[in-house]
């Protein structure tokens, strides 16, 4: 009888206990619901931790390739979903090896040698994050393309500017859009730092103490690319903290792209009126037929909350943890699972989004121009008369009480009547006082004005292309 045909496809980790797992502990304990989206970098693992089996003489050529062979088709069937998931089995790894025994017999079994499961999943969730890492920052680029393009757009469209949601002072609609260029890129900073210490390999670490046979762990980092190899075999099974990074990084990202949508379904208002959104992005309302909703960047506020509440999953998850690996680090997993999901969804329907909307330049102008917004401007210009800073501000404070009264801008009333506030006040305030003039007037790096702007996009660009 063949080696194939004896093996036992009974739960491979059993042989310790003396009566069967209780069916509803069983069930409450397995992880394959949700680690199963590891498969290929489960596979990935084995296959390069073989290869190093075999320079190490612990398993020989042909059993290398037999592995290999398994493997690939074990991998093939995952993907066509030909394949029967087990909960006996506990977990992907222990699933994987279990349907590569029954298939090429016990040289399956030798494929554990010198690892554990816990420094196999910590290597699993390392790979698979740098995975999906390597995929969310050419999204994220993609958005920033988004951003510079409408930027470019607008670059000298005028709007109003705001604190505590106020108008405050004329800026560009395309400065206002290179400030979230600005806070995306930080963002991809943050990430692509994250990704350094994602990048590091704890396989080799065993259970927790390493391994007694003669493995290199060079081999295997090379096979994997992995940068560096974990230090220590305590912290390498243990230790979670690249995934709270991450879940830190895209708590902040989602915060940005929280601010963002705000922005967005406030401006789309018809109150506001500055943009319009494309209907592909939108929906209707089922008993108000004039509605048009901002489903998209509504949404991602909303999903601001669930990445949050996974980070502190993760950092509570983690903090009561003596060393080494505990059953506990099987809750890390779908937390950091459903924020890569909600950041790749985030980033799909901005980035195609952004550069679509289109702003409505009368609109902008117009609330510009209420509010008083070039008040500073006057102030500045008296300060150029002479006058000391506190005394300009007093004096416009008062102009801006009149003309509140009069339901006249600044740039409205005559000049006598400007005179009246102070007297060295001439013909040339009302350069300072248009719209126009004064996002020219903010000519310098990190200003407002459009040339400015221009420049800014143009940094940008290089960037990106760098």
């Amino acid at each position: 009888m063949s080696d194939k045909n004896q093996v036992n496809t009974a739960k491979l980790s059993s042989a310790r206990f003396t009566e069967a797992t209780d069916a509803f502990v069983e069930e409450f304990t397995a992880s394959i619901m949700f680690d199963k989206r590891m498969y290929k970098q489960d596979i990935q693992g084995s296959v390069a931790h073989a290869h190093m089996l075999v320079k190490a003489g612990i398993l020989n050529t042909e059993e290398l390739n037999s592995i290999i062979d398994g493997l690939a088709q074990v991998e093939a069937e995952m993907a066509s979903g030909k394949f029967e998931w087990s909960i006996a089995q506990e977990d992907i790894h222990m699933n994987i090896e279990a349907r590569l025994t029954a298939l090429i017999g016990i040289t399956g079994k030798k494929l554990h040698t010198g690892r554990s499961r816990n420094d196999q999943v910590a290597t699993d969730i390392r790979l698979y994050l740098r995975d999906e890492i390597d995929l969310i920052l050419p999204a994220m680029k993609h958005l920033q393309e988004g951003i510079i393009s409408l930027a470019e757009k607008e670059y000298d469209t005028i709007m109003p500017g705001f604190t505590h949601l106020q108008t405050a002072q004329p800026v560009t609609f395309g400065h206002h859009m290179m400030a979230w260029y600005e806070m995306i890129t930080r963002d991809v900073e943050r990430l692509v730092d994250c990704r350094k210490r994602v990048n590091s390999m704890p396989l080799g670490s065993a259970a927790l103490a390493g391994t007694t046979y003669p493995i290199d762990r060079q081999i295997t980092a090379d096979l994997l690319h992995f940068d560096r190899i974990s230090e220590n075999s305590l912290d390498g099974v243990s230790d979670r903290d690249f995934a709270i990074e991450f879940n830190a990084f895209a708590s902040i990202f989602m915060m940005h792209l929280s601010r963002f949508s705000e922005e967005l379904v406030l401006w789309s208002s018809a109150q506001f009126k500055f943009i319009d959104l494309p209907d592909r992005f939108c929906t209707g309302s089922s008993i108000m037929p004039q509605k048009k909703n901002p489903d998209v960047p509504e949404l991602v506020r909303g999903k601001t909350g669930r990445v949050y509440g996974h980070l502190m999953s993760l950092l509570t998850l983690m903090k009561s943890q003596p060393l080494a690996y505990n059953k506990d680090n099987q809750e890390d997993k779908e937390p950091l699972f459903d924020t890569v999901d909600t950041i790749k969804g985030s980033l799909r329907a901005f980035g195609d989004m952004i550069p679509a909307i289109i702003v409505n330049k009368e609109a902008t102008y117009a609330a510009a121009k209420s509010g008083f917004s070039t008040a500073t401007d006057l102030a500045d210009y008296l300060v150029n008369k002479g006058l000391p800073f506190r005394d300009a501000h007093e004096v416009v404070g008062l102009a801006v009480a009149h003309g509140v009264q009069v339901k006249l801008d600044l740039s409205e009333m005559s000049l006598e009547t400007l005179q009246g506030f102070h007297a060295s006040i001439t013909e040339d305030v009302f350069k300072v006082l248009t719209l126009e003039g004064s996002v020219a007037a903010r000519n310098h790096l990190g200003g407002t004005a459009p040339r400015q702007v221009k420049m800014a996009i143009e940094r940008a660009k290089a960037a990106l292309k760098a």
